[in-house]
């Protein structure tokens, strides 16, 4: 079978096997480009049953283009927090206020415009002209180029930019007219539900019969795709600082800077031990030095906090850096009280450790988000443990208003930093956006499962 042959066999079986085969996913069942094109931005990097319910309860808050760019930031936020990678809604928002002042609202249906909106890139550019308007454009992600390389033995590497145009010009000519959003939809599920990563179902598959990357034995080594760099690895220390006399009942928060990772998102506070050499893993550092550290630090920013011990350790996956978490159970103090000469004293003790380590890492402020909380085992019996993970939809806001964000109390600023502190209880955690792995320690504070930690 030449080229032309195996090229018509895949599309029109490919479809076929679709059209039987299909799940019935929310998006699906409107022919709407604003829902089209939400689901796009929240699947990457993102499983398919993670962002249903994200994408039913986004699409509930703001129905419209027109709701989503008039919404507070805060909103949206909210809204995404569990699902990682927050920078897409952000620029989900200021996409949807650029398809209001440019095009009244419309989304527009020429690639020039769409693919400059905020956020837009190549495939989600295809994506949306072929799923909600049916045009001839291709759409190829990983898993579209997992698929092509299979099917038709491309041992380029798939992550140069030329083997990308060379993918995105197979796939333009394998969709039949007329029949764009279909076979887009069609090579996406063929990618996710058959021709997996690592264990394709080469025997269920539709177009197994002219596949040469099966037909050569070579469906495990296909794609050809260069390793990508190690995350690099940080120790942080996090305080939950726990409110004393005006402040009982509440723990200390802040609010990060306006640019960055994880920009203007709410957090415990938390501080970099010793950076780990190149391409080692974080060590822990030990419990005395490490609260030192932290007391200091929080004393720094004008808050008197005494560690009392270690609550449990978590680690926090970005695309580029790993997190590793001491979590550090701590009590307001008086500032006229003896914490900044016991600070002073135990700081003698992390520097005499730090200087001990192999290395250091410089340590960058912006990193790429991905999506991925885990927990390890605590190194002391006081600790517990926390199974967390980013995508697992749990502990998520309510569908109530969360544009008031009249907080119980007033906010604070740090000395040092800068940045936005404040004292939170368990009927603020609706009204403030936290990454997933604080929302879970936070969450645990509140539901008395650190109360057991002994200094």
């Amino acid at each position: 079978m030449g080229l032309q042959e195996q090229k018509q066999h895949f599309s029109v079986n490919l479809l076929d096997w679709y059209m039987v085969n299909r799940r019935d996913l929310p998006w699906r069942r409107h022919n709407n480009p604003y829902f089209t094109w939400v689901s796009e931005i929240m699947l990457q990097q993102t499983r398919v049953d993670t962002v249903i319910p994200y994408f039913n309860r986004f699409i509930g808050n703001f129905p419209t283009v027109q709701a989503l760019a008039e919404a507070p930031e805060e909103d949206v936020l909210k809204n995404w927090e569990g699902l990682g990678y927050y920078s897409r809604a952000r620029n989900l928002q200021a996409a949807a206020r650029q398809v209001m002042e440019l095009h009244g609202g419309e989304m527009p249906q020429d690639k020039p415009a769409v693919f400059a909106l905020k956020g837009v890139g190549p495939y989600t550019a295809g994506a949306i002209l072929s799923i909600a308007f049916n045009q001839p454009q291709p759409a190829v992600d990983g898993n579209v180029m997992r698929v092509l390389s299979r099917y038709f033995l491309i041992d380029e590497d798939i992550m140069k930019g030329s083997t990308r145009v060379l993918m995105e010009e197979l796939a333009g000519e394998l969709i039949p007219e007329g029949r764009a959003r279909d076979f887009n939809q069609a090579l996406m599920e063929l990618g996710a539900l058959v021709c997996t990563p690592k264990a394709p179902h080469c025997l269920t598959c539709p177009v197994m019969e002219q596949c040469s990357g099966r037909i050569a034995g070579r469906e495990l080594t296909l794609p050809v795709k260069t390793k990508a760099k190690p995350p690099r690895p940080e120790q942080r220390l996090v305080a939950i600082v726990e409110g004393r006399g005006a402040h009982r009942g509440q723990v200390l928060v802040r609010q990060r800077p306006d640019t960055g990772l994880l920009a203007r998102m709410w957090e415990l506070p938390h501080v970099l031990a010793a950076p780990a050499a190149a391409s080692k893993k974080a060590a822990p550092l030990a419990d005395e030095p490490a609260m030192a550290l932290l007391a200091g630090s929080l004393w720094a920013e004008g808050f008197a906090a005494r560690p009392e011990g270690l609550a449990t350790h978590a680690e926090h996956v970005f695309s580029h850096i790993v997190w590793s978490l001491q979590v550090y159970k701590c009590t307001e103090q008086d500032q006229s009280s003896e914490l900044p000469l016991i600070a002073a004293e135990a700081r003698a003790a992390y520097d005499a450790q730090a200087a001990t380590r192999e290395g250091t890492a410089s340590s960058s402020a912006v990193s790429p988000e991905s999506d991925t909380t885990h927990s390890s085992e605590p190194g002391t019996p006081n600790a517990q443990n926390i199974s967390t993970s980013l995508n697992d939809g749990e502990m998520l806001m309510s569908s109530s208003d969360v544009s008031d964000l009249a907080l119980s109390t007033p906010t604070l600023t740090g000395k040092g930093d800068g940045l936005t502190y404040r004292w939170i209880g368990p009927e603020d955690m609706d009204k403030m956006a936290f990454p997933n792995i604080f929302l879970k320690l936070i969450s645990q504070y509140f539901a008395g499962n650190y109360d057991n930690i002994n200094p």
